[in-house]
């Protein structure tokens, strides 16, 4: 019996740290602890060197990443003040044993072989309803290495619908660079670079979407 009571007095104190650690508000105590012990994972064991992503404290914006690796999206939310709902492959949203933490994040979708209008139309509502939208315009996982890749558009024109910045970032120092789950458990020294907001109000979509291209493939 002492075991019991010695495992629930470990849980409570690793909910309790997750809590205090929290900087986002899920809408959900058990959200917001997940949240707080992400951003402990990212900065002790990951090391994660960041400054905060500047977006507007309320209001649709729109995140903006290079993609290497899984750990990715961790990394994102430790570096935002604000709750981040991913645009995901569907075949990793249906990834055995986190679909459910997917769906409790928010996460949309994204079916590329057959209706991928359907995850921008889900998209367009969370930024009607005011929310944060991240995602990877590369479409996949794409290292520096990898032979040039054009960026998918889809950013640029929930900006442009929405007329709502997109605040892109670049990530270095992942590890596990190319890998998915594995990536999570490779120590890193992560490092995680965040630029002025783009506004595309002014811009055509291709200038845009280049301008966002040169930050987050580290040519900004």
């Amino acid at each position: 019996m002492s075991a019991v009571f010695v495992l629930l007095f470990l849980l409570l104190l690793v909910a309790f740290a997750g809590l205090r650690a929290s900087e986002a508000d899920w809408g959900r105590a058990w959200r917001n602890v997940i949240d707080g012990l992400v951003r402990l994972f990212c900065r002790h064991f990951h090391r994660l060197e960041y400054r905060p992503i500047p977006l507007p404290e309320a209001g649709p914006a729109l995140v903006a990443s290079n993609h290497v690796s899984g750990l990715d999206p961790l990394l994102l939310i430790t570096a935002s003040k604000r709750p981040l709902r991913f645009l995901i492959a569907e075949e990793e949203y249906r990834r055995f044993g986190f679909t459910w933490l997917f769906r409790a994040a928010g996460c949309i979708p994204v079916d590329r072989s057959r209706r991928p209008d359907i995850a921008l139309l889900q998209a367009r509502r969370a930024l009607e309803r005011g929310e944060v939208i991240a995602l990877f315009p590369h479409g996949r996982i794409h290292l520096d290495s990898d032979p040039p890749r054009r960026l998918k558009g889809g950013v640029v024109k929930l900006a442009q619908w929405h007329d709502c910045p997109i605040c892109p970032v670049r990530l270095d120092g992942i590890r596990g660079e190319g890998r998915t789950v594995s990536a999570v458990v490779m120590r890193s020294r992560a490092r995680l670079r965040s630029f002025p907001p783009v506004d595309c109000s002014m811009l055509s979509p291709d200038e845009c979407l280049e301008r966002v291209r040169e930050v987050i493939e580290g040519e900004g």
